[in-house]
């Protein structure tokens, strides 16, 4: 397929992005690694009439502690997630996610803002920075502002962002707990047909394709707070969740997959 026909500008920095954002308003797309936005133009499921190319903005590339917390540049690519130092000491369960991003082809294009941006909820790396409790900056023409990750998936493919708003960075707390994620696909690089992410011991729970978006598993956290076995929280995995059902897997087999997962990962992070 083809894309339709659409206007091409380079961003010089993140303020000339934002500019650009501002003047052209929904017609305008911003273009990071390009895997997510670009086959969704050959199928015309995106028609945007002008691609902001925010590729080459070296200052939103950067991983850095600072006050308790990790600073990750919007731009950062996944690769540079999944050879990270810094993420290896302080928050391994980002680094491990990362590298299960795609092949490597795909982990040297993406980008970790694009991959939130982009709300998949068959996406790994946006269940692990809410399983993480991150914050999601973004900044637009009217300043900026942060957002708990718990509030920024708002449905399939969309998010809080307003049109003329680029996320800036990613702040994760420094991991203090056991973590793990399981991932289940057909191939190693596929999508998830069910995915969990456990971090800080089981105080933040996710799922990866068990509804329109991103989900915490409140009811599993709500168990481990409450002095549950890992068993008994795995129980409650599909509660409040809404599977989709596709090529891959039915609701039912994927309420299975997440009580099954859940329960792994939980063991893996040292809950019993």
């Amino acid at each position: 397929m083809i894309p339709a026909a659409f206007d091409y500008a380079v961003a010089e920095s993140a303020e000339h992005a934002i500019s650009l954002l501002g003047e052209h308003g929904d017609e305008a797309k911003l273009l990071a690694g390009g895997h997510s936005l670009l086959p969704m133009m050959k199928f015309r499921l995106a028609t945007p009439a002008v691609l902001v190319d925010v590729g080459r903005l070296d200052d939103l590339r950067y991983i850095r502690q600072e006050n308790g917390h990790i600073a990750i540049g919007a731009l950062t690519r996944h690769t540079e997630l999944e050879h990270s130092d810094v993420l290896g000491d302080a928050c391994p369960l980002l680094k491990h996610v990362a590298s299960l991003v795609g092949d490597p082809s795909v982990r040297h294009r993406g980008t970790l803002g694009g991959t939130l941006a982009h709300s998949d909820p068959a996406s790994d790396l946006p269940a692990a920075v809410l399983a993480l409790g991150g914050t999601l900056v973004a900044k637009g023409p009217n300043g900026q502002r942060e957002i708990a990750a718990n509030d920024f998936f708002t449905g399939y493919f969309e998010s809080v962002l307003a049109d003329d708003e680029m996320l800036t960075e990613v702040k994760v707390p420094v991991a203090t707990g056991g973590w793990n994620y399981q991932k289940f696909n057909r191939r190693a690089q596929d999508w998830a047909i069910v995915g969990v992410a456990v971090a800080d011991g089981g105080a933040g729970v996710s799922l990866v394709n068990m509804g329109s978006t991103p989900l915490r598993a409140s009811a599993v956290e709500a168990a481990i707070a409450g002095g549950a076995s890992a068993a008994d929280a795995a129980a409650v995995a599909a509660e409040g969740t809404n599977a989709p059902s596709d090529l891959n897997a039915e609701p039912d087999y994927r309420e299975h997959l997440a009580r099954v997962l859940v329960e792994r990962a939980l063991n893996a992070a040292g809950v019993d």
